[in-house]
């Protein structure tokens, strides 16, 4: 059937470098040391510009890189356009090496790497950021390389650093092009900017910097040479350096510095105090990049590895092969719809994507493989693909059989460069494990001579069928697609233990109509039979067409080693998930009313986030906890998390002022970013024992069991307390100058036993700033205090409000009671006055009677009362002859006076009598029975249902002061539950029987 169809190991050609080494490809970790002071031997051949633009892939983000550096560089008047700084922060294998030579040869080579497919793709997206062409010779740029990994503080090497020793000394040297003059002229002056400035000025030509690996100098580096005084020097011309680049024309620096929460660099104190400054330079005077991604694998790969792209006519043709097999309805319905695989939609543009690999192979590169903690994506991923596409092309040169694409069960485990390119990719961190996988691949899969392992064996002595020849190595695949989703731990991203069998079959699957899903069923039911399979296997039977069943290669671990290998699958959306619910569950609300919880969404921004999560709640004191996955304070990285807050307190300017009423009474409960890290890596421990608890091999073991349930505790007990000590920090709206502007105020709690979590300690804090009461100290006289002059003639209501929405006004500890109870003691010592709308003093009988709802009632100063009768000033109404008294020396009103005539007093009667607070206002006791039938009229249950609601209403108001009564209702069996629980809780004793 393929006959007709050039095969892929015939259609590409190979570079010379893999054939040369058989497929190792040692330069896949490509040195800037090696491209820039390489010789003869040592010299690569990416140290070529021609040769390097030529394998490599331009990716977006390269491109995006390499552009932003030729602007600044030498786009002349527009230099202005790019950045200065940028840190290449991303993990091991990420490309970072690579692009750090990619803009060596831009500003060393500019002329032959503009040349190439990358130079071009960079002088258009220059172009398109100027407005005009890009400089083809860039004015002859000046590159000062820094290989930090390649430099021994203290000891420099003779012919790269002359006389220079420290890093700035080396910086000149490399500046100057070894003119000692100048180098003399500019040593002393190693901390002052202007002076480095002058320095690159010096030069009269464009400066590119390349700073590479310089937590390797600064780290362990400088301990090492224990010269505090050189190691002080180092980091003072680092941020000086930083600072001055922003501001010399056409000078560029680009900083290779693993960010801090992926790089597992064990570091001293000291190490890590210059690791922390210069991150904080760096986080403020550049940008972070990256320059590849996971969609970048296929073309990466294929340039690397081949000289040219494969033609369109054997693309189509290959893709045209498995039509039939991914239309054929029992493939279909028992293999590809299990497996989601999505590579079929869009087939033909999938191939020509991941020619010569199948999809199904790059989406576990890229989905699952990447996501490995250890796995260095690109480096790793090259090292596999170029040791299988040489193997397997000198099976097909030999006439053995190859596959038509190379498929998750394709990669030959007989050949060591194979295996141990797979096995040291970082997929299997732990030494034992790695010797225990190497041994099992050898036993249950393949030798290296290709003569034994049982799925080897299995194929080898497999009577003769119709797909014999289109299929020769179908155990073998199966067995090779199992020991890959073994590898990644205990749980593959995603997927879940091992491999389901749907997958294996698909791993075995060919174009080629004779092999069917029953020949499928065959191959892997011999692979897992017991007694002549895999002996290594653990399985986990299936339960129907939803749950198929599960295969995992296991070897014998320790629990330590079991924990290590699942903790680098735990993702970071995980970890921070762990830690929003822990978050949510250590929270307490203390004396606020309501406690909310914002969780992160990664694909909006912190203020968009803040301004939609509906936090603007009326006449309530919330405490507000963010999610510490998108918002953190301190440590250089808190702007986007202050804006949100910003934007949320209602101070925000132009597009973002939101209408925000109630910002006052809202507290929010923020993260320490350092603390935020510390609390990630217990998560990530966490996680990582409560999945190797539930693995079968610790639930079989019994003392691994209880090792794993100890460990699983312990980690509990500490991210527990990770989590409160990372959210340490309190912001709140403030305005301690009544005519001063508001403002975002912040309380960071430095004991290790606060947290902002807790409500209680919250509040406290909130105490000793002004902001709140605490429990007893608002009282008339503190309610006399906060009141201004335009507060006397507001309504209550009003009043009310603005306890909750001006941050001029202290929160109070509880609430509307609190604010209740010293008015009526305001009022009743004669310290306040309450008037209705006619300025009718009216009487408060109780705290409760004041109703702050009220728009009718307003907040009065006390007025002096004389007495008619003496002329004296009266005490609370009294004269102090006995008399009573009356305001404005008006008569007071006789028992069988005209008061009651008096429309005004009788419409301010009523209007007082309707919020309670007319004088003669008395509790009232009520009495009702009733017996009904509620099964004979939808009517009367509705009725009853009114009346309790208002009952629930009142009692929820705190309008009842005491309850006594018995009630005996049917009910059905389903409420009989819940109503017991209830009474139970309030502590009443029922009767309950059948009727």
């Amino acid at each position: 059937m393929t006959a007709n169809v050039t095969p892929w190991w015939k259609a590409l050609k190979l570079r010379q470098e893999i054939l040369s080494a058989s497929g190792q490809i040692d330069d896949v970790q490509m040195s800037l040391f090696r491209a820039v002071h390489g010789k003869g031997s040592a010299r690569p051949p990416y140290a070529e510009a021609g040769y390097f633009g030529e394998i490599t892939h331009p990716t977006e983000r390269l491109i995006d890189l390499l552009t932003e550096i030729a602007v600044r560089i030498g786009g002349g008047d527009d230099y202005l356009k790019a950045r200065a700084v940028t840190r290449l922060d991303q993990g091991m294998g990420g490309g970072k090496s690579h692009a750090c030579i990619g803009a060596y040869h831009l500003a060393a080579n500019p002329v032959t790497l503009l040349g190439t497919e990358l130079g071009r793709r960079v002088s258009e997206r220059a172009q398109a950021k100027m407005g005009r062409e890009l400089a083809s010779d860039l004015g002859g740029p000046h590159v000062v390389v820094l290989p930090c990994d390649n430099m021994t503080p203290g000891a420099g090497v003779q012919e790269i650093d002359g006389p220079a020793t420290s890093l700035y000394e080396r910086f000149l040297w490399r500046l100057f092009s070894k003119d000692y003059p100048l180098y003399e002229q500019y040593l002393p002056y190693w901390s002052d900017k202007h002076k480095i400035a002058e320095a690159i000025h010096a030069v009269n030509r464009p400066v590119l910097i390349i700073v590479d690996e310089v937590l390797d100098y600064i780290g362990n580096g400088l301990d090492g040479a224990n010269k505090p005084e050189m190691a002080a020097q180092d980091i003072a011309f680092l941020r000086a350096l930083l600072d001055v680049v922003n501001d010399v024309p056409h000078v560029a620096i680009l900083v290779v510095m693993i960010a801090s929460d992926i790089d597992k660099t064990a570091l001293s104190k000291a190490g890590r105090d210059r690791r922390d400054d210069l991150n904080t330079q760096l986080e403020r005077n550049g940008l972070p990049a990256t320059v590849t991604e996971v969609g970048d694998f296929a073309n990466i790969l294929r340039r690397r590895l081949f000289e040219a792209e494969p033609a369109g006519e054997v693309l189509t043709a290959t893709a045209a092969l498995y039509d039939a097999v991914h239309a054929e309805k029992a493939w279909s319905r028992h293999v590809w719809d299990a497996i989601g695989a999505e590579w079929r939609q869009g087939w033909k543009t999938e191939v020509a994507a991941s020619y010569p690999f199948h999809p199904m192979l790059l989406s576990l590169a890229k989905d699952e493989w990447s996501k490995v903690t250890g796995f260095q994506r690109v480096r790793s991923t090259i090292r596999i693909f170029a040791a299988t596409v040489y193997a397997l092309q000198q099976r097909g040169e030999a006439g053995d059989w190859v596959p038509v694409l190379i498929g998750p069960g394709d990669l030959p485990l007989s050949d060591s460069t194979v295996r141990e390119a797979l096995l040291g990719s970082g997929l299997v961190e732990d030494d034992r494990t790695v010797a225990n996988y190497r041994s099992l691949a050898e036993i249950e899969i393949i030798n290296p001579d290709g003569t034994a392992g049982t799925a080897r064996r299995q194929d080898l002595g497999r009577a003769p069928t119709q797909w014999n020849t289109a299929n020769p190595r179908a155990a073998e695949r199966a067995a090779t697609y199992l020991f890959l989703a073994s590898i990644v731990g205990t749980l593959r991203p995603g997927r879940g233990r091992g491999a389901s069998a749907p997958e294996v079959k698909a791993a075995t699957s060919v174009p080629d109509a004779s092999y069917t899903v029953t020949d499928a069923d065959s191959i892997v039911d011999d692979l897992v039979n017991p007694d002549r399979g895999m002996s290594a296997l653990d399985i986990s039977p299936g339960q129907g067409n939803n749950k198929p069943a599960r295969y995992f290669l296991s070897t014998r671990l320790t629990h330590r080693m079991l924990v290590s290998n699942i903790r680098r699958t735990i993702t970071p959306a995980e970890r921070d998930e762990a830690i929003a619910e822990f978050a949510k569950k250590i929270a307490s609300d203390g004396p606020f009313r309501d406690l909310k919880f914002v969780p992160a969404e990664p694909d909006r921004t912190a203020a968009e986030v803040l301004a939609t999560s509906g936090l603007d709640n009326a006449y309530t004191t919330r405490l507000v906890i963010l999610d510490p996955a998108q918002f953190s304070l301190r440590n250089g990285m808190e702007e986007a998390t202050i804006e949100a807050l910003t934007v949320a307190m209602g101070l925000g300017q132009g597009a973002q002022q939101l209408p925000v009423q109630w910002a006052s009474s809202a507290v929010f409960a923020v993260a320490n970013t350092q603390r935020r890290g510390l609390a990630r890596g217990m998560a990530t421990e966490y996680l990582a024992r409560r999945r190797a608890l539930a693995a079968p091999e610790v639930q079989g073991d019994d003392e691994l069991k209880a090792a794993g349930t100890k460990e699983l505790n312990d980690a509990r007990q500490q991210l527990e307390k990770s989590v409160k000590r990372a959210y340490q920090h309190v912001v709140y709206l403030a305005q301690p100058d009544p005519t001063g502007e508001r403002y975002l105020d912040q309380v960071t709690f430095e004991e290790e036993n606060f947290t902002a979590l807790d409500g209680t300690s919250v509040w406290k804090g909130l105490v000793a700033r002004d902001k709140v009461f605490d429990s007893g100290q608002f009282g008339a006289k503190a309610l006399l205090h906060n009141l201004r002059d335009q507060d006397y003639g507001k309504t209550l209501s009003d009043i009310r409000t603005a306890f909750y929405s001006a941050p001029r006004l202290p929160l109070l500890h509880a609430g509307d009671v609190d604010l209740q109870r010293a008015i009526y003691d305001a009022v009743n010592t004669g310290l306040l006055g309450i008037i209705d709308g006619s300025g009718t003093e009216v009487a408060v009988t109780a705290p409760g009677q004041v109703n702050l709802a009220s728009t009718g009632l307003r907040l009065a100063r006390a007025e002096h009362k004389s007495c008619p009768e003496c002329g004296l000033d009266s005490h609370e109404g009294k004269c102090l002859t006995g008399q009573a008294a009356t305001s404005s020396g008006t008569s007071a009103t006789s028992q069988s006076g005209s008061a009651g005539s008096d429309s005004a007093g009788e419409s301010s009667g009523a209007d007082a009598a309707s919020v309670g607070l007319d004088t003669p206002a008395r509790d009232q006791g009520v009495e009702f029975a009733f017996t009904s039938n509620l099964l004979a009229s939808d009517d009367a249950a509705d009725g009853f249902a009114a009346l309790f609601r208002a009952f629930y209403m009142t009692l929820d108001e705190r309008q009842i002061s005491y309850l006594q009564g018995s009630m005996r209702i049917v009910l059905q069996p389903d409420a009989v539950e819940q109503l017991r629980e209830r009474l139970q809780a309030l502590g009443i004793s029922a009767k309950f029987k059948d009727i």
